[in-house]
């Protein structure tokens, strides 16, 4: 035992914190696109794994073909969206299911992502292209390193008012309606079906984004990178909510806080996934890991209810 702990090197924890930050900021964009389907439209939505590896996909071979790496990535994003499309028409032109529909075309994009890269994986190197991100940006100077991190504070802040903003406005509010009663909102004269497809296409171009974000940043896309990636979102919303959700609670701005908290989720799973690793646990079982954090989290308020019943009941 002893021997264990003298092998481990808070040095080297600390010096591996800026990779996870990163990442955890980068990832936080998807579990966005993850919120807006699961707390904002009551859709379970498992388009993601595949709709993040389509971004990665068609960013790498746009770059590779010469195109700019912004603009590619840009069209990540309306890939994603199409991806989100067709699992909303599933569901409402088709009937099919939301989860079946999501499954559907996330099976459908592992065949389209091996077509579009011709391969499993295709590499990207900041060494050849001026690639938005890299994780060079991170470990090199620290010049380098601020301008990162100051830049993706800028955009995610840019990101998170985008999204205020647009979920105070009328179509943004007929989302809410319709993820909180479909039936009450179709009542209303809100056609629920546009406001599926409308949001599904959000959710994933965001997801879409972040997977160009994330290909550009490990040098590659690889056609499995999505796999599990649900479980990811799901686990930054959920820590999110649980940490920072009193700081969201009757305050002006609720809802950007909200969408903050998401991102800071993101980010705090990543570094507790560093410090999993740093603790020399198998690399094989961090799927599993992913899965408990995920359930203890969904757990938490549950319990914190059922003891303030029990609480109560006392008094």
């Amino acid at each position: 035992m002893l021997s264990y702990f003298s092998s481990l090197s808070l040095a080297s924890l600390f010096r591996a914190f800026p990779g996870s930050i990163a990442q955890g900021m980068i990832w936080g964009i998807m579990a966005l696109g993850v919120f807006i389907t699961f707390r904002l439209l009551d859709f379970a939505d498992l388009t993601v794994d595949g709709s993040l590896a389509f971004g990665a996909a068609v960013t790498v071979m746009l770059i590779r073909a010469g195109v700019s790496p912004v603009l590619a990535t840009i069209v990540a994003f309306f890939a994603g969206a199409l991806a989100g499309m067709i699992t909303g028409l599933l569901t409402t032109g088709l009937g099919i299911p939301g989860i079946l529909s999501s499954i559907l075309t996330q099976i459908s994009l592992y065949s389209i992502n091996l077509n579009v890269m011709g391969k499993a994986n295709q590499p990207v190197s900041v060494d050849n292209y001026p690639l938005v991100v890299s994780l060079r940006y991170v470990t090199g100077s620290a010049t380098s390193e601020i301008i990162f991190f100051v830049g993706m504070i800028v955009f995610l802040l840019v990101l998170v008012a985008c999204l205020y903003w647009f979920f105070g406005t009328e179509l943004g509010h007929s989302v809410r309606a319709t993820g909180c009663n479909g039936n009450m909102a179709r009542a209303q004269g809100i056609n629920t079906d546009f406001i599926k497809v409308l949001t599904l296409m959000i959710s994933n171009g965001l997801v879409g984004f972040c997977g160009a974000l994330y290909g550009q940043f490990q040098g590659a896309a690889d056609v499995n990178m999505g796999r599990g990636a649900i479980v990811i979102g799901l686990a930054a919303v959920i820590i999110g909510e649980v940490l920072f959700g009193k700081f969201a609670e009757k305050k002006r701005l609720a809802f950007a806080w909200t969408l903050i908290a998401v991102i800071l989720g993101a980010i705090i799973y990543y570094m507790v996934y560093q410090l999993v690793l740093w603790l020399k646990m198998p690399s094989e079982d961090m799927k599993l890991f992913s899965a408990i954090v995920v359930a203890i989290f969904l757990a938490i308020p549950y319990l914190k209810g059922k003891a303030g019943k029990k609480k109560g009941g006392a008094k």
